[in-house]
């Protein structure tokens, strides 16, 4: 075994694969490790396997999936459905039948049992997740759900969320399982396939704590679930921190709404009041805030300034809501700025809509952070 290799190599991901040791057939050992390429692999229709001896493949009830490691090893995909239970990484919840359609009803879940007590999160992406959208007078998921149970409080979502991603506390100890539930009724195009990866709690790609989404890199997108400016709905009922871990010589962090080529106007910040009609920004928690501001349903990101408009060190607001960006009461939409570390936004809304909040579709926000000056 090369020098600096443990079971967390083998197990989360490095270069080795187990196989059979036959060095001392009276100490026979569960798997010794032999260099046979990367421990992820690719299969030719998009799923991240594991790469691992053929023979171990099919004894782990895993789907082989071409050659990897130069053939030395099999990209090994491992899928469960209704009933099943996720023994290894990498593996995906998929809907009966998959990869085609389920327009079926009732209840389909899967247990996640925890491959080692060092295991602090679970990682779901939702690589495709295409179920009924929630109703459309108060947006409430009342007729398919997803829902994650044993793991720390996570909101229910339903509709379009494909791209999207969650972490999940695992608790202490090996013991605690995590059930993943769609709940489904009446007749629908269905289709999920949600990867379920395993963090270590000393991992560098392990979450802050309380937070639901978590990004990386300089720049990127957060968004809602069910996010769409033609036809997603704001999911009711929704509390979680997104957050984005703050790089190294990096002091702030701008946001803009993002670009909306499919409507006349942007719809890419509507979360509350009637956006069928345009909409302006309302900012609360700040020097702005009044009796009746953003109360509901809201956006918070820490002492958030329009950076065009407010010096550096002007008063900032913490709540934006109505359906135009911004950190000032208005109808332009404007860059925000905060300097508020860590990076984090909470999202929040009620279980009504109607009749004041119509046809919102949520947030969707591209960030890039901002390096350190003498000024902060």
């Amino acid at each position: 075994v090369e020098a600096g290799s443990s079971w967390k190599d083998m197990i989360f991901g490095t270069k080795w694969m187990p196989t059979i040791s036959t060095r001392d057939s009276r100490f026979l050992p569960i798997f010794s490790v032999t260099p046979v390429g990367t421990a992820t692999c690719t299969a030719p229709t998009g799923e991240l396997g594991n790469c691992i001896p053929s023979k171990e493949c099919l004894l782990r009830a895993g789907i082989p999936a071409g050659p990897c490691a130069g053939g030395f090893g099999i990209c090994c995909v491992f899928l469960q459905t209704c009933g099943g239970v996720i023994r290894e990484n990498l593996t995906y919840f998929v809907n009966p039948y998959h990869p085609d359609i389920y327009d079926g009803t009732g209840s389909c879940q899967v247990t996640v049992q925890k491959l080692h007590p060092d295991v602090c999160q679970l990682r779901l992406d939702l690589d495709m997740f295409v179920i009924t959208p929630p109703e459309p007078l108060n947006h409430v998921c009342n007729q398919d759900q997803f829902l994650v149970s044993g793991g720390n409080p996570i909101p229910t979502i339903c509709g379009t969320s494909t791209g999207d991603h969650m972490y999940i506390d695992a608790g202490l100890g090996q013991s605690n399982a995590i059930v993943l539930s769609v709940i489904t009724s009446g007749t629908f195009s269905r289709i999920w396939r949600i990867r379920v990866t395993q963090i270590l709690c000393s991992s560098v790609s392990r979450a802050d704590h309380g937070c639901l989404q978590y990004y990386t890199g300089i720049s990127g997108r957060v968004r809602s679930f069910n996010f769409n400016t033609v036809t997603g709905r704001q999911l009711s009922n929704q509390d979680y921190s997104i957050c984005i871990r703050a790089e190294r010589n990096f002091c702030s962090i701008q946001y803009n709404a993002c670009p909306d080529t499919e409507n006349n106007r942007s719809r890419s910040f509507t979360i509350s009041g009637n956006s069928n009609n345009p909409t302006g920004s309302m900012v609360g928690g700040g020097t702005q805030v009044t009796q009746n501001t953003c109360i509901m349903d809201w956006l918070l990101i820490g002492c958030m300034r329009s950076v065009d408009r407010i010096p550096p060190l002007a008063a900032c607001e913490d709540r934006v809501c109505g359906g135009t960006f911004s950190a000032e009461v208005g109808t332009i939409q404007r860059t925000v700025q905060s300097s508020v570390r860590p990076f984090r936004l909470y999202f929040h809304t009620d279980g009504i809509e109607a009749p004041l909040d119509v046809e919102n579709r949520g947030f969707c926000l591209d960030y890039v952070q901002q390096p350190c000056t003498n000024g902060f």
